[in-house]
């Protein structure tokens, strides 16, 4: 190649819009010492002594966040701020302060394209006599059979030998059968052990009184757990609109397992474990994007943020999404990155797996197409494209061989599979308050600015009217999306489109919510999204830190060790700034809402517990339905009685005459307002039992007492 010039080198550094040829310099012993080279990534510019633009730049980013939080009087403030920290950001970037750390480095390999015949066959026999099978919408000991050995012999068939796995299993099975064992702990795996700790913290502190009680999606999930256990083995639960099974398997397994039982706290058990499922592949994947520093920044502000804390706790399905969204990206993207086609099959696992969890994963098939495209219009090489196209045939027929029992039902009963989610998309519900692109566009709008602004109404799975992130992960996630955009801008490279675009579309079920715009933004519905966000929150604080070290001989405080102090000070502030606002949100904020928000249903199921023990039966023990008040199953869940409902309607009162047993009747009381006070049945339990003898349960909740009519 003939050698550049001066002059096409400084146009290769000035033209950072166009996509090309990079020109670098020759050796540094070439170059005169009056000469400075910069940075890998830099842009004409040498790297700054002291990054204090960049230091500025995260300040008033801070700023502008903490001028969103509510009650939303200072936004003006708010923009000017992050108007300021932008610019500042962009000349820290034409500095060479504050850069994004580098892609990791893609691999060429040749796929050996070898296949197992036999194998192969017999998978395709399996699985065509599992789909026959599975008829009724019922797991069976023999479609589970069938299903259970096809996937076997499928991955069997496909899986590709690999030396180095070897190696390592039989590293692992020396040291396990060794007499002898020998353990080193570095620092970094110090800091691993007490991150996971503080994670594990975050998800489990308090996790029997947060929150506090149960609503009526938990009486219909432990319904279909109860039917689990009387061997109802459904493929889809139909009840409530339908549900997929995952959950109420999980959660029959948590009840066995931790001796639990069918009750709320078993729920949140299995949704918190889920929750926890993500944080290895957020370590992974920041890894494999990055550097393992970027892997365990992503895993600390995922295990300790609001959201996905409170998607977790909520005891439904929500924490399944971003669950096995995580594994999906993260084996897609290493596989496209390594070119090994065992990825491309686990990616397919984990896709298939995630459409038997919650109904939103339904559109990360398409986020999946979409990155393989992305990464098809941004290689270069016609080989690799190829090799491509056939990865992600193997991926799609792998997750479609998972998908296999709910693609049965689906075909049998299409209403019933896509009933809950085009009652949201659709009019089979509502009719649409609006015309639809008007509708959508103020979704995404509204969607969109979530993370900074406000994430919604729906006080179950949120603390409303405030942003989705903390002020610190807000901050970030902006510099983020600014860096990001500046990197793809200069290198082309696809995986920063796809993390600005998988943000989009993994809330598209909270956006596609047209016939009830007021559902969005949902903050259980856009959590795929989790994963995206937090990779970029970790990416822009690992970029932040780096830009101290990127001109080592001199420092702050003349040093190295003055530049690592100002790191841990800088990481030190942002953590526990962090950590701090994330436990008030989760602890007191969340916690206090929640409570006022749901019925003290776990009052009454101890009033009813109480009297089965006196009386040893509470077949005569009632809740009075009252509108907009507590779900008259849940107290039974409390009570040990998951199966019955305890609701005796007022005109109904009087079949209860003939019972000669003591009797308890649960009724709506409001003391200050009449017009939510029961008094039509307390009459009418007057006039029918005028032994009766009425008293006034004094709840710990302000406005939460309940009438106890009781007939000795």
């Amino acid at each position: 190649m003939e050698e550049p010039s001066v002059l096409d080198y400084v146009k290769s550094k000035l033209k950072i819009w166009q996509h090309g040829r990079k020109i670098d310099l020759p050796p540094a012993e070439t170059i005169p010492a009056s000469i400075e080279t910069p940075g890998a990534e830099a842009i004409g510019h040498p790297p700054s002594a002291f990054p204090w633009r960049s230091l500025l730049a995260m300040a008033l980013a801070l700023g502008g966040q903490r001028a969103f939080e509510p009650p939303h009087t200072t936004a003006l403030t708010g923009i000017v701020l992050y108007a300021a920290a932008i610019g500042l950001l962009l000349w820290a970037y034409l500095r060479n302060e504050w850069k994004l750390p580098s892609l990791a480095e893609s691999l060429n390999r040749t796929d050996p394209f070898t296949v197992r015949r036999t194998p192969l066959i017999v998978a395709g026999l399996l699985a065509l006599a599992a789909f026959l099978a599975f008829g009724g919408n019922l797991f069976t000991t023999l479609n589970l059979t069938f299903w259970i050995l096809a996937i076997i012999f499928f991955v069997w068939a496909l899986w590709v030998r690999e030396p180095q796995a070897e190696v390592w299993w039989k590293r692992l099975k020396k040291r396990v059968t060794s007499n002898e064992w020998q353990v080193s702990v570095s620092r970094w795996m110090l800091f691993v052990f007490a991150a996971c700790a503080l994670v594990t913290f975050f998800r489990f502190y308090r996790l029997s009184a947060v929150p506090a009680e149960p609503f009526s999606d938990h009486a219909e999930k432990i319904l279909d757990v109860y039917d689990v256990t009387q061997g109802q083995t459904k493929i889809f639960f139909e009840r409530n609109t339908g549900r997929e099974g995952f959950q109420m398997y999980l959660t029959a397994a948590v009840a066995a397992l931790f001796g639990t039982g069918l009750t709320f706290l078993s729920l949140k058990i299995g949704t918190v474990l889920a929750g926890l499922g993500i944080l290895p592949y957020m370590y992974l994947l920041g890894k494999e994007i990055a550097n393992r520093r970027v892997g365990l920044l992503a895993l600390i502000f995922t295990g300790i943020a609001y959201w996905p804390n409170i998607i977790s706790r909520a005891g439904l399905r929500f924490s399944l999404y971003p669950l096995f969204v995580a594994p999906t990206l993260y084996y897609l993207v290493r596989g496209l990155r390594t070119q090994k086609r065992n990825d491309f099959i686990l990616s397919g696992l984990f896709l298939g797996l995630g459409l038997h969890g919650y109904s939103p994963f339904r559109i990360v098939p398409f986020v999946v197409v979409i990155a393989i495209g992305l990464y098809l219009l941004h290689t270069k090489s016609k080989e690799a494209r190829g090799h491509a196209v056939i990865w992600s045939s193997i991926l799609a027929l792998t997750s479609l061989l998972i998908f296999l029992p709910l693609l049965h039902y689906a075909l049998e009963n299409p209403a019933g599979f896509s009933y809950r989610a085009f009652s949201r998309l659709g009019t089979i519900e509502a009719p649409l308050p609006d015309a639809w692109w008007h509708i959508l566009s103020s979704n995404l709008w509204n969607a969109l600015r979530m993370f900074n602004w406000d994430d919604g109404q729906i006080w179950v799975v949120s603390v409303t009217g405030r942003p989705a992130l903390d002020v610190v992960s807000g901050a970030l996630f902006v510099m983020g999306i600014i860096l990001l955009l500046l990197r793809y801008v200069r290198q082309r490279h696809w995986l920063d489109l796809f993390l600005l675009l998988s943000i989009p579309l993994l809330i598209l079920p909270s956006v596609l919510s047209l016939a009830f715009p007021a559902e969005n933004p949902a903050l259980n519905r856009a959590g795929g999204a989790i994963v995206p966000v937090f990779l970029i929150v970790a990416l822009a604080l690992e970029g932040l830190l780096a830009g101290f070290g990127r001109r080592p001989e001199r420092s702050v405080a003349g040093s190295g060790k003055g530049r690592v102090a100002l790191v841990w000070v800088v990481m030190g502030i942002l953590f526990i700034w962090s950590a701090s606002q994330n436990y008030d949100l989760v602890f007191n904020q969340y916690d206090r809402a929640f409570r006022l928000g749901a019925w003290n249903s776990s009052e009454m199921g101890a009033v009813i517990k109480q009297f089965g023990q006196v009386y040893r039966s509470t077949d005569q023990a009632w809740i009075v339905p009252f509108p907009h008040w507590v779900d008259t199953r849940l107290p039974g869940v409390w009570a040990g009685i998951p199966n019955r409902d305890f609701a005796v309607w007022r005109d109904d009162l009087a079949d209860t005459v003939s019972m000669t047993a003591p009797k308890l009747f649960i009724v709506k009381a409001d003391v200050d307002q009449p017009e939510h006070n029961d008094q039509a049945a307390l009459d009418t339990l007057a006039a029918l039992y005028p032994q009766g003898k009425l008293s006034l349960y004094m709840s710990k909740m302000d406005n939460r007492e309940f009438w106890i009519f009781f007939v000795p």
